[in-house]
């Protein structure tokens, strides 16, 4: 078929053509605008799963749903070993001049904060025009979030930002993309200033979006962080919804599935939103001609495969050390091991334990305690409860497999 017409979207954060399965959590975010539109309280959100879930497409999504409720938003990405504080004063800066005038006086007194809170992170005795200044021309305000303390200083920020969305009569919403990778200062101090804004019933939400390990990052910060955030686990879609993500799209453009040919792409993808486009646009350019048949889906399977392998296993494999690799490929063969003793069918797999690890590789655990805290460090793999570690992309094990075939 015209690959020009081609509708499928398999890029990273690439919102697709139909964003299948998603609704439960659109219209629960559609409530919680409403409701603290109408000064009700609510908790900020936390969306947690593997890679290639469309966490960052399901962020961007709410991120719109704000825009039109008429709320001021920004954007950020966590890294690791980055201070929160200059990500988060332009996203906040952001989310301000969409919701008032820069002229005017309280929002000039709010960016002003916003530049002492994001100039706190220069080093001591820098000079000022040697600060970075995340674009506001407002003068930075003294005494008020510059105290070097992020926690205070967080806290200051987002209760003033929070004033004044009060003010204009509506919200501010930060989204918070790869939230695990915040270091453990800024966790702690986001939590404490989620908590102070709940508490005083300030129109300002967080959505933070990260890996499944996410809401253990948090409650190791703050006890309370359990009851301070709503958690959604996004997951692989169930089958009514895959194929949906498949055919709505496919119609559009005056194609069809065979069932046949539906059933071939679940088995092949599993679910997972990312494999589903992949599959999706190597079937539709391969096949000659609508329906699209269980054929057309096993010739161009070897395409999005190698597709894949590059772009979405590889690209991260190649990130790892020998040694973590090798630790990697024990982690996969253990699985298998697992799955043959009959416990669990090898997909359904979630972790394994870090012991069986080891002894797989004739090492004591102790000395893996490098590898695995870095492919940790690396985002690779997580460790969801003691003792135990997965893989943070679906179907990595079977890749590894299949690499060393």
């Amino acid at each position: 078929m015209d690959p020009i017409r081609n509708p499928y979207a398999p890029g990273a954060g690439q919102r697709p053509p139909e964003l299948a399965g998603r609704d439960e959590q659109l219209d629960a975010f559609e409530v919680v605008l409403e409701r603290v539109r109408r000064g009700r309280p609510e908790r900020s959100i936390v969306l947690t799963g593997l890679r290639g879930v469309g966490k960052t497409v399901l962020l961007n999504a709410l991120r719109s749903a704000a825009v039109r409720a008429k709320w001021g938003t920004g954007k950020l990405e966590a890294r690791p070993d980055q201070s929160l504080r200059r990500p988060l004063s332009s996203a906040l800066h952001q989310a301000v001049r969409e919701l008032g005038h820069p002229s005017d006086e309280e929002v000039q007194h709010v960016l002003g904060v916003i530049k002492a809170f994001a100039q706190r992170d220069a080093p001591s005795g820098t000079k000022l025009r040697e600060k970075w200044n995340p674009g506001i021309d407002a003068p930075a305000a003294s005494g008020r979030a510059d105290s070097g303390d992020i926690e205070i200083d967080l806290v200051e920020l987002l209760t003033d930002v929070g004033g004044l969305a009060s003010d204009t009569g509506r919200g501010i919403a930060v989204f918070i993309d790869e939230m695990q990778d915040l270091g453990p200062d800024d966790v702690s101090a986001l939590c404490a200033a989620c908590h102070e804004i709940s508490q005083s019933g300030l129109p300002v939400i967080v959505v933070g979006a990260g890996l499944p390990h996410l809401p253990a990052v948090l409650s190791a910060s703050k006890s309370y962080s359990e009851r301070l955030f709503r958690y959604s686990r996004i997951d692989r879609l169930p089958r009514a919804a895959a194929d949906a993500a498949l055919v709505v799209p496919a119609e559009e453009e005056g194609a069809a599935y065979e069932s046949a040919a539906l059933d071939a792409m679940y088995a092949a993808t599993g679910g997972y939103p990312y494999f589903i486009q992949a599959y999706g646009k190597a079937a539709w350019d391969r096949a000659p001609q609508s329906p699209v048949t269980a054929d057309d889906v096993r010739v161009a399977a070897p395409e999005a495969e190698a597709e894949l392998a590059v772009g979405f296993f590889g690209s991260r494999f190649e990130r790892a050390t020998p040694g973590e690799r090798e630790y990697l490929r024990a982690m996969a063969d253990v699985a298998v091991a697992i799955a043959e003793g009959g416990v669990e069918e090898l997909d359904d797999i979630e972790s394994v334990p870090t012991a069986d690890v080891a002894s797989h590789l004739g090492r004591r655990p102790q000395s893996l305690s490098p590898a695995r805290d870095a492919l940790l460090k690396k985002g690779l793999i997580y460790s969801g409860e003691r003792g135990r570690i997965a893989f943070t992309v679906p179907h990595f094990g079977r890749y590894l497999r299949e690499q060393t075939a």
